[in-house]
């Protein structure tokens, strides 16, 4: 999510009234996430109402005031104070707002992961996932059809993972699905492990290996990307026996290839340049 000053400045202040409200002992992470998320459906069908929520030429109380008619006694007091934080601050744009909101949403649900002890098991399933549809562009496709009603995306999505993943997983996977708007799902979803990594103080590591990793191996490479990156790193493994052998390692923008086929085709390139 790239957003511009003034945007960043009023996702920081929301971003302390979630961490405020979730605070308190009486306040539900999974619903207040649920419900912020709606609202981010319910802004993207409505232009008029995310023009008039986001305008920054209007004053601050009046889009509070809209916030409060529109939505008090539809959503929690928690939520509707996460709102107003949104409502009143200075976005770079409506749809900036939108994508504000949306980060929230998914960072209380995270919350509420971290709280019932799940988010290592959220960000493994949510890898996954993402490498089921990587791997699949026929579903790829599917899910990101613009023209394909959202109930339908939603159907499919339930009907693939239902039972199979935590009710986070299946929540956060449904939203990115919903937003996709006609690009592949793939990046929202690995936007998703990376903010579960964050949670738990970590890097992701997307290695693909030609052969299962034992855990010592797992942990051996683990500990050297630990002192390569100075942090700690979450491994996420694929497997890929076209490699050949050895790994491909990408964090960030970073790649390591030290695959077979990756040493071939560097070799294949110095060649050709002699």
């Amino acid at each position: 999510m790239t957003l511009h000053a003034a945007s960043r400045e009023a996702l920081d202040l929301a971003e302390n009234r979630l961490g405020e409200v979730l605070a308190d002992a009486g306040a539900d992470p999974s619903a207040v996430g649920d419900e912020l998320l709606s609202v981010v459906d319910l802004l993207d069908r409505e232009i008029g109402l995310r023009r008039a929520v986001g305008d920054p030429s209007v004053d601050p109380e009046s889009r509070r005031g809209l916030v409060r008619r529109l939505f008090e006694g539809k959503l929690s007091e928690p939520a509707l104070q996460v709102l107003d934080t949104v409502a009143g601050s200075r976005w770079s744009s409506p749809r900036q707002l939108v994508d504000g909101l949306e980060f929230l949403g998914r960072s209380a649900l995270l919350t509420a992961a971290g709280k019932a002890g799940s988010i290592e098991t959220v960000e493994s399933q949510l890898f996954q996932v993402a490498r089921i549809v990587a791997g699949s562009p026929e579903l790829d496709a599917a899910l990101s059809d613009l023209t394909a009603p959202a109930d339908a995306k939603r159907t499919l999505v339930r009907g693939l993972f239902a039972d199979k993943v935590d009710v986070v997983t299946e929540t956060l996977v449904e939203q990115v699905v919903r937003r996709a708007k006609g690009r592949g799902v793939g990046s929202g979803l690995d936007t998703l492990v990376a903010l579960a990594a964050q949670r738990r103080e970590r890097s992701v590591a997307y290695v693909t290996s030609a052969n299962e990793l034992s855990d010592d191996q797992r942990d051996r490479l683990s500990a050297k990307l630990d002192g390569i990156y100075g942090r700690p790193i979450a491994l996420h493994v694929e497997i890929d026996p076209a490699l050949g052998g050895g790994l491909v390692v990408r964090v960030g923008d970073e790649v390591i290839d030290g695959s077979t086929s990756g040493q071939l085709a560097a070799l294949r390139r110095t060649l050709a340049r002699s």
